[in-house]
């Protein structure tokens, strides 16, 4: 059975379909998850959020704008960051946080436009080595093993990757 007949079925309310979806990308989702969150219990609990997004946003996918993966890639990174982002909320402040002024916000979201634009200019190995450490958040020694790199060639592929993208962000270092 296909995922998109999977969805359909979930759509109209099958468990044994949801089911049978999460069986067949669960080692795909827990190797999105893992990174966000070392712990066993909240990588449990992830999935237990994916699995209710699935059942509740199966009818708004669109095969149009993205592959079933994507599609699933993206919940699944924003559930872990969603979970992640919660035990950190739920950890003592420091008296000395500050909220950002209005000023700060604009800022912020001036070099984030500025880093999309960037990151949209990169190419093969250069993107796909942005995304897996800060997209994904994978480890140096992962990507390595996974790229078939030594650690110390991600660590300078990296180094000269910041470097490209401060250059074409429009930062001095070149």
């Amino acid at each position: 059975m296909t995922d998109a007949q999977l969805l359909q079925q979930i759509v109209g309310g099958d468990e044994a379909a949801l089911r049978t979806l999460m069986v067949r990308y669960d080692a795909r989702i827990r190797y999105i998850i893992r990174p966000f969150l070392p712990d066993a219990r909240e990588q449990e609990e992830c999935l237990q959020d994916v699995a209710m997004t699935l059942w509740r946003k199966a009818g708004e996918y669109d095969s149009s704008k993205a592959s079933f993966a994507a599609w699933l890639t993206v919940i699944c990174r924003n559930a872990a960051l969603n979970r992640a982002r919660r035990q950190r909320a739920e950890a003592p402040l420091d008296e000395t946080l500050t909220v950002p002024s209005a000023e700060d916000e604009v800022l912020r979201r001036e070099r984030q436009r500025r880093l999309y634009a960037a990151v949209g200019q990169l190419q093969g190995e250069e993107r796909q080595l942005f995304f897996r450490k800060y997209y994904y958040g994978q480890s140096t020694v992962q990507i390595a093993g996974e790229m078939g790199l030594t650690e110390r060639g991600v660590e300078g592929r990296l180094y000269r990757l910041r470097r490209k993208l401060r250059r074409l962000m429009g930062g001095e270092d070149g």
